[in-house]
Order: structure tokens, then C-alpha cells, then sequence
């Protein structure tokens, strides 16, 4: 006897669930982990898909970290609510930083959200989405970058007392990975096609003091420096104050660590960095920079600063041009000041207009923009190893090891003059040179 098995259409159509991710790139990688956890549940998962149906589940990690970025937050939050009232979608799931720090209010606001999450909260996350959090997939993630290269977090929160953030708010005290961890996780990286490792934490070079005793991030570096297919690794989000100077020793001992170090700086006054209580001095950041430099002579250097925190005269102002001007970072990008509740500055008047606030922004990267074109222009007729990210349009597009992606410069190499394969390595001669943008011919 023939027996059919009749299979509702429920069981064969899983719903999808669309993960929108805002903010920095620690979101990203929370939302690659989640990402990783989902599919190993075997659930069916998208990140940021256009196309959508009236039982999918739409899951929002948010950003609060300043006003532009909360705005945003709540503009897609809301978005995502109106299709779920119009039938379109079937819940909506917020996460992450914005929902960490407001959630009371969001939750009396935007009464049609199926259920908000902190920034911690990954194990109740899945169980409302129908999965359970599993051990065994630590260090699995499904990533949103192309898979060359990867965001990889060493840490989560932050220590610090920096009077305009509000990041402690909402991630925490600063918590170390632990090595074994991270150095797994990196194996499964790279077995994946992954050669280039971003490192990322609030702080990078506090890592180790709270799981060791001691700052470990130089033997970190090298311990992910020895996994095999990992040919760039490169440090992001390094503070100044406490600076482990032998990392550099590391950077200098290893091919396949770039001569890289992003160092957010935030303002060069005394009366400023006190104010902004960044624990260090004008001379101190300078004699920092310039050991930095003696140390690692072509280090690429990055900084942001802050224009128009509580009380910037146009001293302040003038000091911060004129040292910048001085110091050529190689890559440099400026913010206005957000006035956040909560945080330390937030008791201080928030006193100058953001018109001048956005002026003094545009006049740091005018001067940015000069230096850039300078130390661009040195680069024509060298040749440098490029990774290639892209194509676009009648251009491969790579970035040296100077560079990171998103923020910093690129290498535009002429399709019609060579092939190179997204992921690759390939050695590249300059040809011309713009302000932000490298020209170059595959030798």
C-alpha cells in the first residue's frame, strides 16, 4: 500500500529572518555571530535583503552611540513597524546599543515591536526566534564583508572614563575574549578564505588585563599572526593613554601584521583632553606619536577628532589646525560633538552652534585633505601589494596595507589593463595619485 505524505505548505516555506545591521563595525560582527547562530539552527537567514514577505521576521540591531546614529535607529525601527501594521512583514525584533540604553522609552513609543534586546542579551534573542544558543558553534559566524577579510572583536566594553561617551552605558565593563578563543575562531576564519583579520574592541589595547593581569595584546597579534592563510592583520581602536608600546615590536617582527594603528586622539589642548578626561596631556600626544613613528618609521597612522565639545574656544580651536597641520596622520577623520545624556559631558553646556561645530569639522579636513593629496603623491611610481575588494564599474578596487576598508583610501586599478580576482593579492604599480584615491597598473 502506497501511503502519500502530504507536506503543508507551512513546513516546506521557512519564514526568513532579515537581519539589518547599523552602526560600527562591532554591530556588524554581533550580527554576524547572531547570523551563524541562526543558521546553525538551520533557520533561514538574510542580512539586509530587499525582499521580504508577510511571515518574515525582521531583526534591527541598532546604534545609540550619537544623535545622527540614534535618529537612524529609530527611522528604521519605525519603517520596519509600519510594514508589520500593513501586514507586509510578520515581527519585528530590536537589538544592540540604542536598545540597551532606551529601552523603557522605546518600548512605550513603538508599541508594535515584537520585543527589544540589549546588547548582551544573544541567548534570549534566539529563543524568541525559535533557536537555541549553541556552544559549539563559538567562533562560527556568517559574514557580511566579503569573506577576505573580516571583523574580528577581541573585547567587548570599556573601562574608560571618557567624559563624551556613552559606550560603557550601553556595552558594559570592558570583558577580554579569552586567547584560546579568539585564535580558534581565526583558524575557522581562515579556513573559510578569510586573509585579512580587523582587529576591533571600545579598546583594544586594555586586552588582557582583566582575564591576565597583564596587557597581552602583542602576543595576541602574534598568536593570530602564526594561523596559517591570515596574511594582514591590522589593529583598530588603540587609546593613546597607557599605549603598549612593545605591540609595535610585534608589528615590526611580522610580515603578515600591518604597519597600521588606528588611534583615536579626540582633541590636543590641555584644557581639552582634561575636560574630555582622556588621562593624557598635549606633550604626551605628541612624544606618543613620535616614539610611535621612531619605532615603525612607514607606519601608517590614523586618528579622529571631535570638533565642538563644551567650552572649544577658537584657541582651542586654532591649536587643534595647527597641530594637525604639524603632525600629517596619514588618514584622519573628524566628528562634531553629540551631547549625550548620561555621559560626564553631558553636565557641561552644550555652547557652540552646530553650524560652527560642522565649519570647524570641515575646516580640519580641508587640512586633511591637503596632507593626503602630499603623502599621496609620494606613492606614485611605487609599487605596493593591494588587496582587491571589488570591481566597480570598469575598476578593480583594493586597498595597501596602509588602508582600512570603508574608511580609508583605495586603489583604483584599470580593468582593461590587467585581471584581478576579488580576495587576491596583487602587486601594484602607482600611476597617479589623488586626494583620497590611488591609480595603479598590475605589475
Amino acid at each position: 500500500m502506497n501511503t502519500k505524505i502530504v507536506r503543508s505548505k507551512s513546513a516546506i516555506k521557512q519564514p526568513k529572518i532579515n537581519v539589518i545591521t547599523l552602526g560600527c563595525s562591532k554591530n556588524i560582527y554581533d550580527s554576524e555571530v547572531l547570523m551563524g547562530q541562526l543558521r546553525g539552527n538551520n533557520l533561514n537567514v538574510v542580512h539586509e535583503s530587499d525582499k521580504m514577505g508577510k511571515d518574515d521576521i525582521v531583526v534591527i540591531n541598532t546604534c545609540g552611540f550619537i544623535d545622527n546614529a540614534k535618529q537612524e535607529s529609530i527611522d528604521t525601527i519605525l519603517q520596519f513597524s509600519e510594514l508589520k501594521e500593513a501586514g507586509k512583514i510578520g515581527k519585528v525584533v530590536v537589538t544592540g546599543c540604542l536598545s540597551e540604553r532606551y529601552k523603557p522609552e522605546l518600548e512605550s513609543e513603538i508599541t508594535n515591536v515584537d520585543a527589544f534586546f540589549g546588547t548582551n542579551d544573544l541567548q534570549n534573542i534566539l529563543h524568541e526566534l525559535g533557536a537555541n544558543y549553541k556552544h559549539e558553534l563559538i567562533g562560527e559566524r556568517l559574514l557580511t564583508t566579503p569573506s577576505h577579510f573580516a571583523y574580528f572583536k577581541i573585547a567587548e566594553g570599556c573601562n574608560r572614563p571618557c567624559s563624551f561617551c556613552a559606550i560603557p552605558l550601553m556595552r558594559g565593563k570592558h570583558m577580554s575574549k579569552p586567547m584560546e578563543e579568539l585564535v580558534n575562531e581565526a583558524k575557522i576564519l581562515a579556513k573559510n578564505g578569510t586573509k585579512e583579520l580587523i582587529l576591533i574592541a571600545q579598546d583594544l589595547t586594555y586586552y588582557g588585563l582583566d582575564l591576565y593581569g597583564v596587557r597581552k595584546l602583542d602576543e595576541l597579534m602574534r598568536r593570530l599572526s602564526d594561523v596559517p592563510g591570515i596574511e594582514w592583520i591590522r589593529l583598530q581602536y588603540a587609546y593613546p593613554s597607557g599605549f603598549p608600546m612593545e605591540i609595535l615590536d610585534a608589528m615590526n617582527e611580522r610580515d603578515n601584521i600591518c604597519k597600521y594603528l588606528d588611534m583615536p586622539l579626540q582633541h590636543i589642548t590641555d584644557n581639552m583632553l582634561k575636560s574630555m578626561r582622556r588621562g593624557t596631556t598635549k606633550q604626551k600626544t605628541i612624544d606618543l606619536v613620535n616614539q610611535i613613528r621612531d619605532k615603525v618609521p612607514n607606519i601608517a597612522m590614523r586618528t579622529t577628532l571631535i570638533c565642538g565639545y563644551p567650552g572649544e574656544t577658537e584657541y582651542d580651536f586654532d591649536e587643534m589646525k595647527e597641530w594637525v597641520a604639524e603632525t600629517k596622520f596619514d588618514r584622519l577623520g573628524c566628528f562634531t560633538y553629540s551631547h549625550e545624556e548620561k555621559t560626564h559631558a553631558h553636565t557641561l553646556v552644550d555652547d557652540i552652534p552646530d553650524e560652527v561645530k560642522q565649519q570647524r569639522v570641515d575646516d580640519i579636513m580641508e587640512i586633511q585633505q591637503g596632507i593626503s593629496f602630499d603623502i599621496n603623491q609620494e606613492k606614485v611610481g611605487k609599487t605596493f601589494k593591494v588587496l582587491v575588494d571589488k570591481k566597480e564599474d570598469d575598476f578593480f578596487v583594493g586597498r595597501t596595507e596602509f588602508d582600512s576598508p570603508e574608511v580609508d583610501n583605495e586603489v583604483l586599478i584599470d580593468a582593461a589593463t590587467g585581471y584581478a580576482a576579488n580576495g587576491s593579492f596583487v602587486n601594484v604599480k602607482i600611476d597617479r595619485a589623488e586626494d583620497f584615491d590611488l591609480y595603479g597598473t598590475i605589475v
